[in-house]
């Protein structure tokens, strides 16, 4: 795994902007758990997701299913 953001990725670029624009996300996980919110930052580790309660969960990249941005 990197141990520095790759920001030269679309998948880099589009969580950044996703971030940028406080566009709420859905996050599945491997697990098949479903988690909403907006991402507070990232690494190339792990997501922060701030959820409706103003809760952040930090969630391992490697758990993460897919992520879509809400309707």
């Amino acid at each position: 795994m990197p141990t520095e953001l790759e920001t030269g990725l679309p998948s880099t670029r589009q969580i950044q902007s996703l971030t940028r624009e406080g566009t709420e996300v859905e996050l599945k996980l491997v697990t098949g758990d479903l988690l909403t919110g907006k991402i507070r930052w990232q690494d190339p580790h792990c997501l922060c997701l701030i959820d409706q309660y103003d809760q952040a969960t930090i969630v391992w990249r490697q758990a993460i299913a897919f992520l879509k941005p809400r309707p």
